[in-house]
């Protein structure tokens, strides 16, 4: 028996999503004897999600798993104000048309991990643009920002840093705070949802929410956060060598993906299988007990199992055998990512320098030099020790492709067409 007697806040708690509840022992009760409808709002800020995004989309899968209803809000009006939490500096602003692409690729993934229709515990899916689009700026001033006090709002984290450290914070970004909580205020007028999550650095706004709700509809509303996720060496979540961990696979491919999870610390397995897999606990706790180079496949079933979630697990079984192939049987996979180039080029002669950079290996032709210099690149599996060296015909393996390689792990094949 857990702590808690909703189903819901016990899986919640074991996983390790609980950092703060605004009433504990009052959402239980309500997790109890009733269906809760709960949201958690994404911005569209990026063509793709990154992963994290997706530890508040495990959440809400947890939530559905527990018999609730979770509701997906897609930030098509917040994202024109841009959220000021955690950013020493604005956001970029978007224009209608990046906004709408972004979210119609938004809502494709979501899809991959919740069930979304019509029953009791179906998610759904809104766009907050449904109603702060047609705000009236004085009427909503008078209505809904009369509830707000300066002193409270320099006084959020999301404010205050940003003013801590002198870095300017736009009119704009201020009202976010107001936005977010009215968005609140609508969704329980709108469908019931009495439940707000989302990261620990959402707090202000989640508690902002609450009150407005209180002081507007005479509701109890509840706010439920988890801990920002860090990888055990202090580094932030979803950060790869070739930059984010995007969800999308023609943003990050999905040996790539399946790499990321393969490689992570291994003080942080156990806390990943909780937080990024469906496996039950009594199977992630005989995982993160294993030892030495068992730990490598308790790592393997993180990659195989959070790959599948994202991209199918026919996907994933692709790249765990790809990844099979180029390390263990030291061969040379189809499956790995490739780049096309003209074989007219190759018959002139590329360099290698910017072959590296140009397959997203390194950032630059001066960081492909200093990996270079330190020994970090392998055309074949060989060493590159003259930066000046051209890829040519001549370096065509017998499947008709150039490996490139960043140290042991990261490998792009060049293919001539």
């Amino acid at each position: 028996m857990g702590a808690f007697r909703s189903a819901f806040l016990n899986e919640f708690a074991a996983r390790g999503h609980l950092h703060q509840c605004t009433n504990q022992d009052g959402l239980d009760a309500l997790m109890t004897k009733e269906r809760v409808a709960a949201y958690i709002g994404f911005d569209c800020t990026a063509p793709s999600l990154h992963v994290g995004n997706l530890t508040q989309i495990m959440r809400l899968r947890v939530l559905q798993r527990g018999g609730h209803k979770p509701i997906v809000v897609v930030g098509g009006g917040t994202t024109k104000i841009g959220d000021p939490s955690g950013k020493d500096e604005s956001r970029q602003l978007l224009t209608d048309e990046q906004i709408e692409a972004n979210k119609i690729r938004h809502m494709e993934i979501y899809r991959r991990f919740l069930k979304f229709g019509d029953g009791p515990t179906d998610a759904i899916m809104v766009d907050n643009a449904e109603w702060l689009d047609k705000l009236q700026y004085v009427p909503f001033l008078r209505d809904i920002g009369r509830h707000f006090t300066i002193n409270r709002m320099v006084a959020m984290d999301s404010v205050k840093l940003r003013l801590d450290r002198e870095q300017p914070l736009t009119f704009l970004e201020f009202n976010y705070m107001i936005f977010q909580a009215y968005d609140f205020a609508e969704l329980y007028r709108r469908y019931g949802c009495r439940l707000q999550m989302g990261g620990s650095d959402q707090w202000g706004n989640i508690v902002s929410g609450i009150d407005l709700a209180r002081r507007t509809d005479n509701v109890e509303l509840f706010g439920l956060t988890s801990p920002l996720i860090t990888t055990s060496s202090g580094a932030k979540m979803g950060k790869s060598v070739s930059g984010a961990v995007w969800l999308s696979a023609d943003m990050l491919s999905v040996y790539d993906f399946w790499q990321y999870w393969r490689n992570v610390e291994d003080a942080d397995v156990g806390r990943f299988l909780r937080v990024f897999t469906d496996l039950p606990l009594e199977e992630i706790a005989r995982l993160e007990a294993l030892q030495g180079a068992e730990l490598n496949d308790a790592k393997k079933v993180l990659a195989n199992e959070a790959t599948a979630l994202c991209h199918g697990r026919a996907e994933a079984e692709r790249a765990a055998e790809t990844s099979r192939q180029t390390f263990e049987g030291s061969g040379l996979s189809a499956n790995l990512p490739t780049i096309e180039v003209a074989r007219s080029e190759l018959k002139a002669g590329i360099g290698v320098l910017g072959a590296f950079t140009r397959a997203g290996l390194t950032t630059s032709n001066g960081d492909a030099r200093r990996q270079a210099a330190g020994g970090g690149l392998r055309v074949n599996d060989e060493a590159v020790s003259d930066e000046k060296m051209l890829l040519s015909e001549s370096h065509l393996t017998a499947e008709g492709v150039i490996k490139l390689s960043l140290g042991k792990k990261k490998h792009v094949l060049l293919r001539p067409v």
